[in-house]
């Protein structure tokens, strides 16, 4: 039997999958200043054994990590105090947070997957420099430990057992303005970094996506909304049961709790864009309006990224 939420998500796109002999992060480039959603890509077991945990470290520098629920996995995290105390948003600080995140299950060697999680980097991090996130693969028979970090001059391709890195980019004015435009406040509410995909010509949906900050003391909830060029928006959450992903509506709406940050991404919540008129083209930004149960109507315009892709350039405001 087809299950038609299956049909759904192929249409709304997927990423490309690059190969590789080693774990590696597949989000390898991040913009300083802002929020980063690491891809931990695992492509293969322990020679032809099943690998049945994954450990990183996350590297000094990299703060706010949150790692993404992740079905059939167990998830553990050590946390620490930070080598110092670092700028976060809103004028806040950082001096400890997660230090290392396992995931606990089994994928076959047959198989490939992700783990996937959060983080802030700050300003004051280095541009133009990797970040090293040692992996320790375990298996049912051996392990792989991921952690050589090239010497200076040194060629990562020539080492055996790389660590998985991440390179560091300045953000540019064009890109800080871009994502001050990006946001909108509507009462305590802030809605940063609102974007969609780019859709096939006879899609009738598209996936909007965006990151939602209560600095009330109240809750709130997103209902819905409209948007140009179509009928309607829903909110939806996308989840996996039994090995089927399903997706469905949240008739009762998305409820933002006080002090809370919620994303709004593929896999997870997301909007649904209804019966399109026509499709939508990398570059565009399509008009729309959201509807909360108590900020009201907010006027929105989602940026149209290209099909498939993972998240925008900066990835947003994450707590």
């Amino acid at each position: 039997m087809i299950d038609h939420s299956l049909l759904l998500v192929a249409a709304l796109g997927t990423a490309a999958m690059p190969a590789s002999a080693h774990v590696f992060v597949q989000s390898g480039t991040a913009t300083v200043g802002g929020s980063y959603r690491a891809v931990l890509a695992v492509p293969h077991g322990c020679g032809a054994s099943p690998t049945t945990k994954i450990t990183v470290q996350i590297p000094e520098g990299m703060i706010a990590v949150k790692p993404m629920p992740k079905p059939g996995w167990l998830i553990e995290t050590k946390k620490g105090p930070y080598a110092q105390s670092y700028d976060f948003m809103h004028g806040k600080k950082a001096s400890e947070g997660i230090k290392q995140i396992s995931w606990t299950g089994k994928l076959d060697n047959d198989f490939y997957d992700e783990f996937v999680f959060s983080a802030y980097l700050p300003a004051s991090l280095k541009a133009d420099a990797p970040l090293y996130l040692p992996t320790l693969q375990t298996c049912e028979n051996g392990s792989e430990d991921w952690a050589q970090i090239p010497a200076a001059g040194q060629d990562s391709h020539s080492l055996k057992s790389p660590a998985p890195a991440v390179r560091l980019a300045a953000a540019s004015p064009k890109d800080a303005m871009a994502q001050m435009a990006g946001m909108v406040h509507a009462g305590d509410l802030m809605i940063s970094v609102p974007w969609t995909r780019a859709t096939p010509p006879a899609a009738k949906v598209a996936g909007g996506y965006l990151t939602i900050t209560n600095n009330g003391k109240t809750s709130d909830k997103l209902l819905g909304g409209s948007f140009a060029g179509g009928s309607r928006i829903e909110v939806h959450e996308m989840s996996v049961t039994d090995g089927v992903m399903r997706m469905r509506p949240l008739n009762d709406g998305l409820e933002i709790k006080p002090g809370a940050t919620v994303k709004l991404e593929p896999g997870g919540y997301h909007l649904m864009l209804m019966d399109l008129k026509k499709p939508f083209t990398k570059g565009d930004k399509v008009k729309a309006q959201l509807q909360f149960e108590k900020a009201g109507k907010v006027d929105i315009d989602l940026d149209v990224n290209a099909v498939g892709a993972s998240a925008p350039a900066g990835g947003g405001h994450a707590h």
